[in-house]
């Protein structure tokens, strides 16, 4: 369920997101503004506006005096450039404001369409994959964007009107801030630190091979051998690592023995990949036919000498951390790629989300948890059953049945464009809003799992890219593009029903996965699938605990191995492959093999968002708590005027975002008390 929202990053982010930067690429002095010329400035400034908004002067000031460098003119032209532009009447500045806001609107925008369209050749199934679409998809139009606006000084015009505010100072301040305020702050986040085209470039190449090796890493399990030489999949079927091999794991839950011999074997089919002893011939090539046991490959039936993948996985990673440390030295506030995503992108502080994770994770419902799955199954807990699917109402009913509905339902993106309008009106949108909503969203094949594409300017169209096989699409991709089709809609209330642009979004990622999530579960009630069930909400919370659970240990193991790689920059491929597996291993032993009696599996390192979008996994579990607790304020509830309210809020920073939401924080708190009054059922 992969989700490119922000896969070249928020240009806010990757154009320097942070505090205002001293070091240029230049041997400049680290302030070349001296504090004389800054006096001298608030002082013709003062005697100019007088004292009313004096704060947001000086903090204007200071933050154009620290990204003024010699190249941008001399002191006296510093000067001369703060009494010009500096905007000290209020509705002048809001005319300004307004200005800035349409012109930021069409730029963005249209950098998006570009960058979108660009990357055609790479995640549409639109014929063979040529070796110039990777080229073309690796351009990033908005790479030269800070250089450009820094050069033509409106960068310095937006700095000194519409000054940066800190996360700190935004928690502080920002509930008694109104809306036109916070849409000032937010344009302030803009242009707070000058790092070069170049490091950008390079940033956005790295981004986008990592993204073509995850896309195009499918194994053919109808190739698939077991020891007594037999198949056990379709013949034609292809999976995606690591989301479509996860997917098909949880299919199996339902098919007696036949299922878990399909499942250990894409088990071992995953643990291959980890330790990238997979052999090299068998990824992406229905060629050769394959033992994932014994690790051994046959051509027509005899066995062929094969050569494992050469560490490429942990290659793009390596590489991945190169280019990102190269973004480092211009942004002091965030000095690393970890407090980039966290403080700045997430704004919220990593220790606090570790701490959210381990909380959970130590918590004694686990064990609870994982011995009424054991009970359910009628056996002992395997790795793989941290994807147990047995909670959810499809769990229970018949795969083929759904597929026969869902084959027949959309048999191509066409069908599924269509249908969007009625989805949404079986949400509960209005007619309306339901039919304004669809005309911004379209559908298109994609080469793999799919993901979602929202639009950045209005008039755009958010796309929703969805794999759909030759016949039709199966159950298991209807339930993806559902949770896509999500992202669209929040993408496109965040955008269209937001009262500024420069509010126009979420706080971060998370809160979109967490609409996601919330929508995925309406999947089989759109088919005209009811689900009578009185347990469940006791499974639901339960489903979202072990969801939780499952996804929070991968995002653990995230964060240690980008905390490992700063304590180790010259770090080889085959160390960090080393480290990640070794980690991997101990996050599974501290928190999972208490729980499942199993130690020393390394399998909470297949996610490839690890490898193509780092740190992103962190917003998955985040996003299934802020889920929870919109599902239990929405109870009663219309749900489709609830979300028109909630998601027009637009990008407050999270906790004040959650309070105005459902009236609380973010906290694994309700969902363990949830958990726990449902263990107390006879699940």
């Amino acid at each position: 369920m992969k989700k490119i929202l922000l896969l070249m990053m928020p240009l806010a982010i990757l154009l320097g997101q942070c505090k205002p930067v001293e070091k240029t690429d230049e041997k400049t002095p680290v302030s070349f503004i001296k504090q004389p010329t800054i006096d001298s400035v608030m002082l013709k400034l003062t005697n100019q506006y007088g004292e009313t908004g004096k704060t947001r002067m000086e903090k204007g000031v200071k933050q154009c005096a620290a990204l003024w460098t010699p190249k941008d003119g001399t002191e006296k032209d510093f000067e001369t450039f703060c009494q010009k532009f500096f905007v000290g009447d209020p509705a002048k500045r809001e005319y300004l404001f307004k200005r800035f806001s349409s012109n930021w609107e069409s730029l963005f925008g249209h950098f998006n369409m570009i960058s979108l369209d660009l990357k055609r050749g790479m995640h549409l199934d639109i014929g063979e994959m040529l070796n110039i679409d990777e080229m073309f998809g690796s351009y990033e139009p908005g790479a030269h964007f800070n250089d450009d606006y820094f050069n033509n000084k409106l960068a310095f015009v937006t700095a000194l009107n519409f000054p940066f505010y800190s996360l700190k100072e935004k928690e502080e301040s920002g509930p008694t801030w109104s809306r036109y305020d916070w849409a000032c702050v937010r344009m302030g986040d803009l242009f707070t630190s000058r790092v070069p085209a170049d490091v950008n470039v390079k940033i956005a190449e790295a981004l986008t091979a990592a993204d073509n090796y995850i896309s195009g890493y499918n194994i053919y399990v109808g190739n698939l051998y077991d020891d007594q030489g037999k198949t056990h999949f379709a013949k034609e079927m292809k999976l995606l690592s690591h989301w479509n091999l996860r997917d098909e794991l949880k299919a199996n839950y339902n098919k007696g023995e036949e299922g878990l011999l399909k499942q250990k074997m894409i088990y071992e089919v995953m643990l291959r990949i980890i330790n990238q002893d997979i052999p090299d011939s068998v990824i992406n090539n229905p060629s050769f036919q394959w033992n994932p046991f014994s690790n051994k490959v046959f051509k027509d039936g005899k066995e062929v000498a094969n050569t494992p993948e050469p560490d490429t996985r942990y290659a793009n990673l390596l590489n991945l951390f190169n280019k990102m440390k190269l973004m480092d030295p211009y942004t002091p506030m965030y000095p690393n790629y970890i407090a980039r995503t966290f403080d700045g992108g997430m704004e919220i502080p990593q220790e606090q989300v570790e701490k959210l994770f381990t909380g959970l994770c130590s918590s004694a419902q686990v064990k609870q948890v994982g011995d009424l799955i054991s009970k359910r199954l009628g056996r002992p807990l395997q790795p793989f059953d941290i994807w147990y699917d047995g909670f959810k109402p499809r769990s229970n009913m018949n795969m083929e049945l759904l597929d026969k509905t869902t084959r027949a339902k959309y048999p191509n993106t066409q069908a599924f464009e269509a249908d969007i309008p009625n989805m949404l009106l079986k949400m509960g949108f209005k007619p309306d809003i339901a039919k304004e909503i669809a005309s911004h969203i379209t559908v298109d094949p994609a080469r793999g799992s799919g993901h979602a594409w929202g639009a950045q300017m209005k008039g755009d169209k958010a796309h929703l890219r969805t794999r759909i096989g030759k016949d039709g699409m199966d159950y298991k991709g209807y339930n993806i593009a559902i949770h896509e089709l999500g992202h669209n809609v929040e993408q496109t209330i965040s955008l269209y029903m937001v009262d500024n642009y420069t509010m126009q979004g979420v706080p971060n990622t998370a809160f979109t996965e967490a609409f996601a999530f919330t929508f995925q579960k309406h999947d089989l009630e759109l088919l005209g699938i009811k689900d009578n069930d009185p347990d469940k909400e006791a499974l639901a919370a339960i489903d979202n605990f072990w969801m939780s659970y499952e996804i929070m240990g991968v995002s653990l193991l995230d964060m240690k191995v980008w905390k490992w790689l700063y304590e180790n920059p010259s770090a080889t491929k085959e160390q960090l492959k080393q480290t990640v597996v070794a980690t991997a291993i101990e996050v599974w032993n501290q928190y999972y093999s208490p729980v499942f009696r199993i130690k020393d599996t390394p399998i909470l390192a297949i996610y490839s968002h690890m490898i193509d979008n780092p740190l992103y996994l962190s917003n998955y579990p985040v996003g299934h708590l802020i889920d929870f607790q919109l599902d239990q304020f929405l109870k009663g509830k219309s749900f489709a005027d609830e979300t028109v309210r909630i998601y027009s809020a637009g990008r407050l920073i999270p906790q004040i975002w959650m309070k105005n939401a459902v009236g609380s924080e973010i906290s694994i708190q309700p969902l363990l008390d949830a958990t726990d009054a449902a263990l107390k059922k006879n699940l």
